[in-house]
């Protein structure tokens, strides 16, 4: 039985041996997109310019860039039926649980989620955490928020804080070795999922490669994305200018 639950749980580690039940299905929202206009002005001339607005709820961006108000609410569901659950965007669980489900049956059991959604509140602990840290070890302020950053969100800015991240095993590069991983780069597409922050695009997310790092944006931006070989920040500008 999975719970519709908009409270947040305890996102540290999750059993690794519990099978994912499959749930009732979901329905996918394709984008809607409806054109916005802005004006840029400088002292020489004034040059208008068309954008079209993203709306699709896969695709929202929560990053540097874009930050989620602290009261931002999504509806949750357990993943599974474990003593400890991690939670999802009720929207979206049944292709993460597809996937893993999936990913299990073609011999990669040494899968499970250790982290999945997470609050905007629980975000700062983390984040204030890490920059206390270096704090402690001499840094200054400058880079210790900047050392924190490479791994770390600010609150608001991640897409745990969406529900629609999920961070596998053990949370380190380790993860790129494994047979799981190398699963994923071929079959996550198919169930709607990205490696969200791929080793050469951290110029775009100004976040570090993390192999162990997946976001949901849907099964044809998902592969869209990867044909173009675009990380998601890339891909919404492309929609926004446009493009198809």
């Amino acid at each position: 039985m999975f719970i519709n639950n908009k409270k947040d749980k305890n996102i540290e580690v999750s059993g690794k041996g519990t099978d994912i039940k499959e749930s009732q299905s979901t329905t996918e929202t394709n984008n809607i997109n409806m054109p916005t206009q802005t004006t840029n002005t400088s002292t020489n001339s004034t040059q208008t310019t068309n954008k079209v607005e993203i709306t699709d709820w896969r695709l929202r961006l929560a990053n540097y860039d874009n930050l989620l108000p602290e009261d931002f609410e999504v509806e949750l569901t357990n993943i599974d039926n474990s003593k400890d659950p991690k939670q999802f965007d009720a929207r979206a669980v049944k292709y993460l649980r597809d996937m893993i489900n999936a990913m299990k049956k073609d011999g990669n059991t040494k899968i499970w989620c250790q982290s999945t959604y997470r609050s905007v509140k629980r975000q700062k602990e983390l984040y204030d955490a890490s920059v206390q840290k270096y704090l402690k070890q001499g840094k200054k302020q400058e880079e210790a928020d900047k050392l924190t950053l490479e791994y770390i969100n600010k609150p608001g800015g991640s897409d745990h804080n969406l529900g629609l991240a999920v961070d596998f095993n053990y949370v380190d590069n380790s993860f790129a070795q494994t047979s799981e991983y190398k699963w994923l780069l071929k079959n996550a597409e198919n169930y709607g999922f990205i490696l969200r922050y791929p080793e050469d695009k951290e110029d775009k997310t100004k976040i570090a490669y993390e192999s162990w790092h997946w976001r949901y944006v849907g099964e044809e931006n998902a592969k869209r994305m990867n044909e173009l070989n675009m990380c998601l920040e890339e891909y919404v500008e492309y929609l926004q200018n446009g493009n198809k």
